[in-house]
């Protein structure tokens, strides 16, 4: 399957998704049947951006799978605080290393460090654009607790303009036959058109709604998203958003039984603590069944760590075990030129500060003026 990169679950087909997920739960059910899958490989975690479960979880993964870390997670604790390109510190860490999980805060960056690296690269979120290795997760657990991946009703909640889950998310589950979205957010928070553009092109049904307590009542799947605070241009665009949607006791209780809540944490203020023990309870439970930690707050039970760490141990087998280092080919790298230096992305990124780059428009394919 993977001797690319991963970027975006877009350039995976459902039978290629369903694979990982079938390998996935394998490994959470026989995990000692994969301790020496890795055995003399090396990760490099490259996370130029702050983070707990994603950077951990990788790590975890890796040595359990009998590999090996190494990587920053603060760039100004590397050659990056020198002045170090985007493109010399991905050369030369690919040459340390099998495979590289990267996390970056500007729009495209993966792409662009794909097209220096010698060895598989991993998107571990990129801005407020993607977070592909997230939606594996989420998808591990919904497999997991409804069975399914197609013919649901899933409502996505909170920050839909900058929220790089919710974008891999919708654009992931789109795919699958039967689906049909409700999308809960602010004016000035809702998808980006180009989200609105690929549920058309899959015939997906979908309703946009500013209320929470509304919305919540038919739905199969809840996926509750913080306001990211650090997209914000000011602190009060961010006071004016931060507590419009908030999962209490009385909303939860609109819910259909059978509804399950995710969230990609951390969470802020978007699900009160008044409803912590219910989520719990079915937290407990799940983890009784799959033998590892999950979130309390991650709903009717239903973040499951252990579906994080699974989902991570397969991507990390299946790209890298099978498919040594490569050079990127030169048709690869000319289809996807407008990527090739950071610099240029930052112009796309300040473009989008200053909602200068059109909703309709996926921030990484915006025009660029610079040069090398």
């Amino acid at each position: 399957m993977l001797n690319k990169n991963l970027i975006d679950l877009e350039a995976l087909s459902v039978t290629q998704i369903d694979k990982l997920i079938r390998k996935a739960r394998k490994i959470m059910q026989s995990p000692a049947d994969y301790r020496h899958a890795c055995d003399g490989k090396i990760l490099a975690t490259l996370f130029y951006e702050p983070s707990t479960r994603t950077q951990m979880s990788f790590q975890t993964a890796m040595l359990k799978l009998g590999g090996r870390t190494i990587g920053f997670d603060n760039p100004m604790n590397s050659s990056v605080a020198k002045g170090e390109s985007l493109k010399d510190t991905v050369s030369v860490i690919s040459g340390y290393a099998d495979i590289i999980a990267m996390r970056h805060p500007i729009e495209g960056t993966a792409m662009a460090a794909s097209l220096y690296s010698q060895v598989p690269l991993i998107n571990c979120g990129d801005g407020g654009h993607l977070h592909p290795t997230q939606t594996l997760t989420d998808i591990v657990t919904l497999s997991c607790e409804k069975g399914r991946l197609d013919h649901m009703k899933i409502g996505v909640c909170g920050d839909l303009l900058n929220g790089r889950t919710v974008h891999s998310l919708i654009k992931t589950l789109a795919k699958y036959e039967g689906n049909s979205f409700v999308l809960i957010s602010t004016k000035e928070l809702g998808v980006p058109l180009y989200i609105i553009d690929i549920l058309e092109k899959n015939g997906c049904p979908y309703e946009i709604s500013h209320n929470l307590a509304e919305a919540i009542t038919d739905l199969d799947v809840l996926y509750m998203t913080r306001i990211q605070r650090e997209r914000f241009l000011s602190e009060a665009e961010y006071e004016a958003q931060k507590y419009v949607f908030v999962l209490d006791r009385e909303k939860l209780d609109r819910a259909r039984e059978d509804m399950i809540i995710l969230h990609p944490l951390p969470r802020v203020n978007e699900i009160t603590v008044d409803i912590d023990d219910e989520l719990q309870a079915g937290a407990i439970r799940h983890v009784r069944q799959n033998g590892a930690d999950s979130s309390p707050a991650a709903g009717r039970g239903l973040y499951d760590q252990r579906a994080r760490n699974g989902a991570e141990r397969a991507l990390l087998r299946q790209s890298q075990m099978h498919h040594p280092k490569r050079a990127v080919s030169a048709a690869f790298e000319l289809s996807q030129a407008r990527y090739a230096d950071v610099r240029l992305l930052r112009q796309t990124n300040q473009l989008r500060r200053n909602r200068l780059c059109p909703k309709n428009q996926d921030p990484t394919n915006a025009p660029f003026s610079a040069t090398l």
